[in-house]
């Protein structure tokens, strides 16, 4: 099965968490924050959104930071992405 996003959505996967911390304290699963980082599985192809062009910016492949709150979390099989929009994409980690 395939994730194929509308209008200005985006298709991202969460990056795995870190499990220790710089000085080498190793972290329980409980608290370790979600990463706001993720790579981008497929992108919508854009178009008019509430009366904007919308022109998409990511591709797949793309590290990006996105809003914390953002999104919809969907599982599909094992795997779990998050379906956001193009706007809640906060940078491009290069």
């Amino acid at each position: 099965m395939k994730l194929k996003p509308l209008c200005d959505r985006v298709v991202i996967k969460q990056l795995e968490a870190e499990e220790t911390t710089k000085s080498g304290i190793v972290l329980p699963g409980t608290a370790q924050e979600k990463p706001q980082q993720a790579e981008v599985v497929s992108v919508g192809p854009g178009g008019v959104v509430d009366g904007k062009e919308i022109k998409m910016e990511v591709k797949p492949g793309d590290k990006v930071i996105y809003s914390k709150y953002a999104g919809t979390e969907v599982k599909l099989g094992e795997d779990e992405f998050i379906i956001v929009r193009q706007s809640d994409i906060l940078a491009c980690v290069e």
